[in-house]
Parts: C-alpha cells; structure tokens; sequence
C-alpha cells in the first residue's frame, strides 16, 4: 500500500502518516508533484527485458511522451541479487535535483521517494502502479532498500536521461530508511 509520510526538516522521528490514495494524491498535488494510480497488470518476470516492459505499457508511455514532449524512456530494473545494488542504492540516496521532472512509474515492485520541500521531508512509498513526477528544481532522493524488488519506467525531457546535480547536504542521512 502506497503511503504518505511528512516531517519537519529538522526533525526526522516525527511524522504525520497518510495511507489514503486520495489524500496522498491531493496532498502531493499541493506541492506541485503529481501522484496517480495506473494499472500495473501485465504480465513481466525477473527477465523480462527493457522493450518488453516498454511495450506492456506502450500505449501509458507515448500517452506521457506526446503530453509532456519527453525525449527518452527507459526502464530500471533492481532485484536483491543485482550486483551493484549497493553502489545503485548509495548513488540515488544522495539529496540532488535535476533541471527537468523526474517521472517514474512503477510497473513492479516499491520503492521511498524523499522530497525535500521548503522545510519538510514528504517521505513517498511508492509500489506497483504508482506513477510519480518530482518538480524540475525539487530537491529529493530515492531508497530502493538493501533488498530492491522494483521495476520502474522512466521518462525523460533530457535526451541524456538521468542527470543529477548532487547537492552535498547530508539530510538523507538524518531521515528513516527503506528497509525491504
């Protein structure tokens, strides 16, 4: 189940929790990041590859590429026997931005999105069928958990794809972790 947690920047043990899609949906919105449910029914393995899982959800992907005129789309695909799964977790753990949304859509799997904005932490499990889009600019990471079981598409505006302007504040140390 998809749940919503938000904490004072300053204060990592305290949060208010919301489990409801359509609070999490409604409350994320306010911020300017946009939360849906989709669904995630096709049938994908461990090895399915990256077209296959582009092409399930094909008409969903040039849907959002014909939207938002995105220029690339790919596919991350994590399980606990991946071998650079720790140096893949500790990269995106890292507080960053990015000068275009980050669009993410979880075909399997979860994963916690952390969104730093203004003085709160909205911290976002997200699972299968859940899409989320983070601000251009929004400050954030993202914890697959030591264990990772996800597969996500993603969708970029930059032809490159995944480039992040790292930030170099420790914040995402101080906040609970996934733990899968």
């Amino acid at each position: 189940m998809s749940e919503l947690k938000i904490y004072a920047d300053s204060d990592p043990q305290a949060a208010q929790t919301y489990s409801d899609y359509a609070t999490i949906s409604e409350l994320l919105q306010g911020k300017g990041v946009r939360f849906e449910r989709w669904q995630a029914n096709a049938p994908l393995t461990d090895a399915s590859t990256q077209d296959e899982i582009i092409a399930a959800y094909h008409a969903d992907v040039e849907r959002l590429m014909a939207e938002y005129a995105f220029q690339s789309v790919d596919v991350i695909s994590l399980t606990p026997e991946h071998p650079d799964k720790t140096a893949l977790r500790q990269k995106f753990l890292n507080e960053h931005t990015h000068s275009e949304f980050e669009v993410r859509f979880f075909v399997d799997g979860q994963g916690l999105f952390f969104l730093h904005l203004g003085d709160q932490v909205y911290t976002v499990l997200c699972e299968k069928g859940d899409l989320i889009s983070v601000p251009a600019g929004a400050t954030h990471w993202f914890d697959m958990g030591p264990n990772p079981r996800f597969k996500c598409i993603r969708l970029f505006t930059n032809p490159e794809g995944w480039v992040a302007n790292f930030t170099g504040s420790d914040i995402a140390e101080r906040f609970p972790r996934l733990e899968n």
